[in-house]
């Protein structure tokens, strides 16, 4: 044993790999329950996913939302995800979810800088359905100012360019509604230039803003929490290999930003978590149906999320979840060309709800309820294309309608089109059938499909998806468009189109752990030494998305319980073994 020590550089009892929510939750946790921790992030800014995410945590029974418009149980929690997950529903692994996850929030919010703030009208995706509920189990970080931490500030990863305003994030949907009504009410027209004035000597005086909402702040809450506890943090320091003695993961090779390899002796465990693999375009082609080649899909997750802990995981006997039904978290997405010629990622999360909205393939005929979750209009999508060669659609509004809610990365009145017209990522035509012509679409059937759901449209109806009968529907919808906020007739041209292809909100298929998070090998057994927390670990809802939150929700909780794990377990004495470094 003495000798296999000596191999090692130096030693801690925890390597934490990946600093998104799952990572850090872990780190935190195990560092105050007294472990000694080291944080290890590949890419040059920290806070992984999490960081571009919109900051909420699906918990039920969690201990913030006390003003329910309906009670929970454990009961109705567990029918639900039986439900949600089908054939996939994993019974030890769920319970111990949602026997800890209302404890972790609980931990988080009395034991570290984690503030958490209830989302009263925030229902379940599916909230109709066996054991739903129209409120109260999804819940999100509160606002942080990021002065709070100092110079680290400028190493926190920000928001997704295409999903800010100038730089400036939104907080809820309220905010959001302001920025819409900017030029119908006084007082949101207030809010606004106010905001406004703070963002610009925010930048002028900072380089970022510093008002940190949502994701952004979740993931400088869980840092500030680490820094707060001495935990280190190595920043381009990517793990290499896992290092094996006999049948335990003792340690990590990491690669440091000087170009020297360290190896790390984790005396406790090592937790991959890092952040699955959106960007590995290999086990896209792999696992995403729609992508031959990897390239046909367009993820804005951090560029570092290629697979790096799936790969490791594997080196040392594990097994990816490969048979889920959906390997990641579906959502359309359009490609944004940047000023600086990159190509941005704008993921269709707010628009699809609104009034007047509607989505076509290639045929010209719409395929879903647009106002459902981005999965489920995801599933339709590529079910809708299956005989396609390509995974796409549009989507369309009139005149008024882009005016009064944009469309996609086209912001809504006073703001100018002429940009987004000028590089092509918006389409415009006189009439439906200009349009469609533009767009490569049948113009016949477009004008058939426009002109039936018009029908109903009139009178607030969606004679053929029925939108707006979800509480999910109606809560991202207009509220003030009435009798349905989802619903209203595409009839005053010109017309306008953009283009949406398959994106995702982060990967499903990680590996198949334990309800300690432990990683199990081929015949189900635990791997010591090895968790996994956040998307390296598969998904405890089965490939579904039963609400807002469900990443970040487990991620968390399954980090708590790989931290407490560590921390239990009882010193065994260990037959001595040579180091054996595994590459991913």
């Amino acid at each position: 044993m003495n000798e296999s020590t000596q191999l090692f550089d130096q030693s801690v009892d925890v390597v934490v790999i990946g600093t998104g929510a799952g990572g850090m939750a872990a780190a935190v946790t195990a560092r105050k329950l007294g472990l000694d921790v080291l944080l290890l992030e590949k890419e040059a800014l920290y806070g992984g996913t999490t960081a571009r995410s919109g900051g909420v945590l699906w918990v039920p029974n969690n201990p913030i939302s006390t003003a329910r418009p309906e009670p929970d149980s454990m009961d109705a929690a567990r029918t639900y995800m039986r439900y949600e997950c089908g054939e996939f529903y994993d019974e030890e692994r769920v319970e111990a979810f949602l026997a800890h996850g209302p404890r972790m929030v609980d931990f988080f919010v009395k034991e570290t800088d984690v503030q958490l703030i209830p989302l009263p009208e925030y229902p379940d995706y599916h909230a109709e359905s066996p054991g739903g509920r129209t409120a109260g189990r999804s819940i999100m970080a509160a606002p942080m100012d990021g002065r709070l931490l100092g110079e680290r500030v400028k190493q926190l990863r920000p928001p997704l360019q295409e999903i800010t305003f100038v730089g400036m994030m939104f907080n809820s949907s309220a905010e959001v509604g302001h920025f819409f009504n900017v030029t119908r009410s006084l007082t949101s027209a207030m809010y606004v230039a106010r905001r406004l004035v703070t963002h610009a000597f925010e930048m002028l005086f900072h380089g970022r803003a510093m008002r940190l909402t949502n994701g952004n702040a979740l993931a400088a809450r869980l840092a500030k929490s680490a820094f707060d506890l001495g935990i280190p943090l190595w920043l381009e320091s990517p793990a290499r290999s896992l290092v094996r003695e006999g049948d335990r993961v003792t340690g990590v090779v990491v690669g440091r930003k000087d170009g020297s390899t360290v190896r790390v002796r984790a005396r406790r465990g090592v937790v991959l978590a890092a952040g699955g693999f959106p960007q590995d375009m290999a086990r896209r082609q792999q696992l995403f149906p729609h992508a031959p080649t990897g390239h046909e899909h367009l993820s804005p997750a951090p560029p570092g999320n290629t697979g790096d802990g799936l790969r490791m995981a594997e080196s040392v006997g594990a097994q990816v979840a490969t048979d889920l039904p959906n390997a990641a978290a579906w959502i359309p997405v359009s490609r944004v060309q940047r000023s600086n010629g990159e190509t941005g990622v704008f993921p269709h999360l707010i628009d699809r709800y609104k009034p007047g909205i509607v989505a076509v393939n290639r045929r010209g005929q719409r395929f879903a309820n647009e106002s459902d979750s981005y999965h489920d209009v995801g599933m339709a999508m590529q079910k809708s294309c299956a005989e396609e060669p390509e995974v796409c659609a549009w989507l369309i509004a009139d005149h008024r309608t882009i005016r009064r809610y944009g469309l996609g990365f086209a912001k809504p009145f006073p703001l100018p089109l002429g940009g987004h017209l000028r590089s092509g990522y918006l389409l415009r035509g006189a009439t439906l059938k200009e349009l469609a012509a533009q767009a490569g679409i049948d113009g016949e059937q477009l004008q058939k499909t426009i002109d039936e759901y018009n029908l109903g449209a009139v009178d607030g109806k969606d004679l053929q998806f029925r939108r707006g009968w979800r509480v999910y529907n109606r809560f991202l919808g207009d509220k003030t468009h009435q009798p349905n906020p989802c619903v209203a007739p595409v009839a005053q041209g010109p017309y306008y189109a953009v283009r949406i292809v398959m994106g995702d909100l982060g990967t499903f298929a990680g590996v198949r752990t334990d309800a300690q998070a432990r990683v199990l090998d081929g015949q189900g057994r635990p791997i010591d030494g090895l968790f996994a927390a956040g998307n390296d670990n598969a998904s405890v809802m089965g490939g579904g998305y039963p609400g807002g939150g469900i990443t970040l929700g487990p991620a968390m909780t399954f980090g708590f319980l790989a931290a407490e794990s560590m921390a239990a377990e009882a010193s065994q004495p260990q037959a001595a073994a040579v180091c054996q470094p595994v590459e991913a």
